[in-house]
């Protein structure tokens, strides 16, 4: 049960969890700001937090296993993946489906825990759809970075909903906050899925599978990877202004630039006629990007 358990966290690399998740945090950080400042709608509660964890933790381990079952033959095909678990065999069909049935249950289950706010619950299964279906959507467009990008940026926006709820029933702008921040993420992340993608560009247009790379070639894939990630700094560099709910000053603007260079630090190790460093730029850097940002976020808001 628990080699079992090992390979199926291997599978939906769990560690990537820190990608999304200190977006979320940031959001709900900034959300009981929002409430110390204002008239709060309700105390600061431990379970809040667990939810926001268990929802974000539960969310993208099935929106991984839904991946990996729908992709399972296609990776079998390309050399790259064909060692991943379900090509080798590592682990059947039957479980990884089962394991993410279970977390989609887990998603909604845990979205009791912000009642009396219901917000979370009505829309937990439009969320779950939107994660499921990012896993097609290669088959059809060209735009599936974005997609990704979009699913990735319900992770602010679900946990300032889960935080908020009561308030932007009554004041929907409430939510530019975390709008703003979730378009940072939506542009994070499919500037670095697009540089990921550079890999694959010879077997997805060989399989007739759609990307940005296939459609625009390795350099001009590149370059809207970086203009993507420019228009992530520039939403960040706003979002002080956009969340007149809460103080962001001189330290989170510290770790905007830092953010900015950690960017061209990323873009720099990968060129079209050497893609050899892309897992380093893909992993390490943008594990930094999302880790230091919560950090000088949540800081600054502290201070």
């Amino acid at each position: 049960m628990w080699r079992r358990l090992r390979l199926m966290l291997e599978m939906i690399r769990f560690s990537h969890t820190l990608f999304a998740l200190p977006f979320a945090l940031l959001a709900a950080a900034m959300a009981w700001a929002a409430d110390a400042r204002g008239t709060p709608t309700r105390p600061w509660r431990w379970q809040d937090l667990l939810g926001i964890l268990v929802c974000m933790i539960a969310a993208r381990s099935a929106a991984m296993a839904i991946n990996r079952l729908a992709d399972r033959r296609i990776d079998a095909g390309n050399p790259r993946t064909a060692g991943r678990h379900l090509p080798a065999g590592l682990l059947s069909t039957t479980s990884v489906a089962a394991f993410a049935a279970a977390c989609s249950v887990a998603f909604v289950a845990a979205t009791l825990l912000f009642l009396p706010n219901r917000l979370p619950l009505y829309l937990a299964l439009p969320v779950l759809a939107i994660l499921a279906l990012y896993s097609y959507t290669k088959r059809f467009t060209s735009l599936s970075h974005f997609w990704l990008g979009l699913s990735l940026m319900l992770a602010p926006v679900s946990a300032w909903i889960a935080i908020r709820g009561e308030v932007l029933l009554a004041e929907p702008a409430d939510l530019l906050p975390a709008v703003v921040l979730g378009g940072a993420v939506l542009f994070w992340v499919a500037g670095f899925d697009i540089i990921y993608a550079c890999q694959d560009v010879d077997f997805d247009r060989s399989t007739g599978l759609n990307s940005i790379p296939v459609r625009l070639g390795v350099p001009g894939a590149l370059r809207l990877a970086a203009a993507c990630h420019v228009a992530m700094v520039a939403l960040l560099a706003v979002l002080p202004v956009a969340a007149t709910q809460v103080s962001l000053g001189a330290i989170y603007v510290t770790g905007v630039v830092a953010v900015a260079a950690l960017l061209v630090y990323e873009h720099a190790l990968v060129r079209p006629d050497d893609l050899s460093r892309v897992n380093r730029a893909f992993f390490n850097v943008n594990a930094v990007v999302s880790l230091g940002l919560l950090a000088v976020g949540v800081l600054d808001l502290w201070l």
